[in-house]
This record gives structure tokens, sequence and C-alpha cells, in this order.
């Protein structure tokens, strides 16, 4: 099922090209600066454009103790990065991920620490609330964050990506919320915000209750994913080209626009209209208007301006 290539956007979808390929290709042999992981890697994909990807796939990209703290410290610096203004996730090899790695996680899980019943259970709280943030800082992140899922997202994998602002997946994706498989409800981010990305309750109860497996079409259909492409390679050209047109705005204006869009979904409207009135009290003051409004009216390209980096 390969998705249409008009979709509201003011894009069409345009493939990187050899010339294109080829720059992120050369850019991707070198990790970008300040980001040295064990579970991940970070390239350059493009200008203003940084490649997260999960990078175990020996082991399917399974989840182990390093990842929970690295992907905070990663998205921490993406964050604060002022040439960064898109971010595309993606998994090395052959899926994106299998979610926790129950052989490296299982003495957290099965041996806490703790004396009695108290002691252990709040070991146990503030375990689980530090993996909480190993996906709420891609939430947090001002930048936009594309998460671009092939084979696998299982587990750990759909709390991820339900943090994520757009996510687009190949033909051969699926998705498993597999929890109860193991024993145990999810919580680092799954039933909290999967029924808010796909709005039905009904299908989301039953992909916690069972843990079958949601396939692309599926995905689709639901909501979860905006796109689908034949095969991985497609799929990361039309989430780089995305990445690239974000980039081509104003960084105020997309990062203010992310910010208000998350508020929203979780304040009333009336508590959301006042939220960005005060947000846009200030940010309206931006030379990025005046460059915008500029390059409007002679009829030039969004991305023949110069915003200042934010």
């Amino acid at each position: 099922l390969t998705a249409p290539r008009h979709l509201g956007l003011s894009l069409t979808f345009r493939p990187l090209g050899s010339s294109a390929r080829d720059e992120a290709s050369r850019a991707a042999l070198s990790e970008a600066p300040d980001h040295s992981y064990e579970s991940l890697r970070v390239t350059p994909a493009q200008k203003h454009i940084l490649h997260v990807q999960l990078n175990r796939p020996e082991k399917r990209n399974a989840m182990n103790k390093v990842f929970w703290s690295e992907m905070v410290e990663c998205f921490n610096k993406i964050a604060k990065d002022t040439d960064c203004r898109a971010v595309v996730i993606s998994g090395a090899g052959k899926m994106f991920t299998a979610g926790i790695d129950l052989m490296d996680m299982a003495s957290d899980l099965l041996q806490p620490q703790g004396d009695d019943v108290a002691r252990i259970s709040w070991h146990l709280h503030n375990l689980i609330t530090r993996y909480q943030e190993t996906f709420n800082v891609i939430e947090k992140c001002p930048k936009p964050v594309i998460a671009a899922v092939h084979g696998g997202c299982i587990g750990g994998g759909v709390d991820l990506v339900t943090a994520c602002d757009i996510r687009y997946c190949a033909q051969d994706a699926f998705f498993q919320v597999k929890e109860v498989d193991i024993g145990l409800a999810a919580d680092v981010g799954t039933l909290q915000r999967l029924p808010k990305v796909i709005g039905n309750q009904s299908l989301v109860n039953e992909l916690a209750f069972t843990s079958r497996k949601m396939m692309a079409d599926e995905a689709l259909g639901s909501g979860l994913v905006s796109r689908v492409f034949p095969d991985k390679e497609v799929m990361l050209d039309a989430a780089f080209s995305l990445a690239a047109e974000i980039s081509s705005k104003s960084p105020v204006a997309v990062q203010s626009t992310k910010v208000n869009l998350l508020y929203s979904r979780d304040h009333s409207v009336a508590e959301s209209l006042n939220y960005v009135a005060s947000w846009n009290m200030s940010m309206l003051q931006t030379d990025d208007i005046v460059k915008s409004v500029q390059a409007a009216m002679e009829k030039k390209e969004l991305k023949s301006v110069t915003f200042s980096k934010l």
C-alpha cells in the first residue's frame, strides 16, 4: 500500500536523487560532533538535519541498559543544538527494534534492590520514571522528530515512535504492543500516547490486551503512521525530504508550532488559546516573519532564505 504523493503538504515526495544521496552517504561516514554512543549512531544527514539510528543491528536493535541513558543524553544535546532543525530516527539492520533487551535488563527488572516491599517498590518507581524519560525527551525536544520504521517495531519501539511527531513506515513494518506477553503493563508511554495518536480506544485496547501485530496497512488506516512506502530506502528518502522541507522554514515558527501542538493535546481549547497568545506575544517579534513574508512577495522559495540559528 503505497501512499499517494499528495497529502495536503506543501511538498510532493522527492527522492534525494543520486547526488543528494551521495552527499548524505558522505556525511554518514562521520558521527555528529559530541554524539558518540554504544547503542546509537548520530550523523548529519543533510544541512540542519540529524539522523539518529538505533544501532545494535546484531541484536535487532534491542534496548539494553545503556540505551535508556544514551537516548536522554542524545536528545538533550539535540534540543540545545542551534544548528539542528529536524531529526529522523530509524533502525540499523533488518528491523527498527525488537524492544527491550530482556537478557541485559533482567537483573534490574527481576532482582530489584531493596530490603522490603516498600524499599523495592521505591526503587522500581525511580527506575520506571527514569526509563520514561528516555522517550519523554523526544517529546520535550523542540525540534520535529520523524520516525522512519521498517521491519518490527516491538514493545519499547511503540513507546518510542508514539513520542515522535511524525511516523513513516515501510511496507514490511509491523507494530506490536508486546508487554502483556512478558507479564507486565507497558509503562513508558504507549498506554498514554497511543490512544491520543490513533483516537480509537477500542483498537488500542485490542492491541494492548492481545499483543497482536499491527501491519503497515492497518497502521496507516488507523492513523499511527501518515505514509507507507515500498521499502526502507524509499521511506528514508521521503523522511529526509520531509525533514529538509521542515528545515527550510523559520525555526522559530516550527519549534513554536511543536510546543503549542503538544500543549493543546493535553489542555482545553480555551487554555491552549491563552497559552499560544502568551507565547506569540514575544515570538511574533521575530525577524523570521519579515524574511518569510518578503520571500513570499518576491516569489522566492524559503530554502533561499537564511534564518538565524535557534
